[in-house]
């Protein structure tokens, strides 16, 4: 039981920051700056175009991130968030180096394996997935 209520603190709490995430690319919410504010800052970085590319960040963090917190279709949900962060350590922060501090990726490492990890334990007991099976 102990692991399974783990699962879901750690399923519900980046799952929801990734929702909160993509809410700011998608709808400007929680100080974001909207599909077009964010797609301006990804075609400065080199991302085009910026404004679909936002949109389509901002899904798969949502989506994502919705999955993830309800454990439904947690492998797909991990999918979404690692592939995001992949995207985030090599365009923005890979280039400063490891430690957070410093603007590098450590934070992004961090999300992409407990992503991974749980998408290899799967999502636990308290779940929908577990539900389903």
């Amino acid at each position: 039981m102990s692991i399974a209520l783990g699962l879901l603190i750690i399923r519900l709490v980046v799952g929801l920051s990734f929702v909160g995430h993509g809410a700011q690319k998608l709808f400007g919410w929680f100080g974001g700056y909207g599909p077009k504010g964010t797609g301006g800052w990804m075609e400065s970085i080199g991302i085009k175009p910026g404004v679909a590319m936002a949109v389509i960040a901002g899904l798969m963090e949502f989506v994502g991130g919705l999955l993830f917190a309800a454990g439904l279709g947690t492998v797909v949900a991990a999918l979404l968030i690692a592939m995001t962060m992949i995207v985030s350590i090599v365009k923005v922060h890979g280039k400063n180096g490891y430690w957070a501090t410093a603007g590098g990726y450590e934070y992004n490492l961090l999300l992409l394996a407990i992503a991974v990890a749980v998408a290899v334990m799967g999502a636990g007991t308290y779940s929908i997935d577990a539900l389903l099976n």
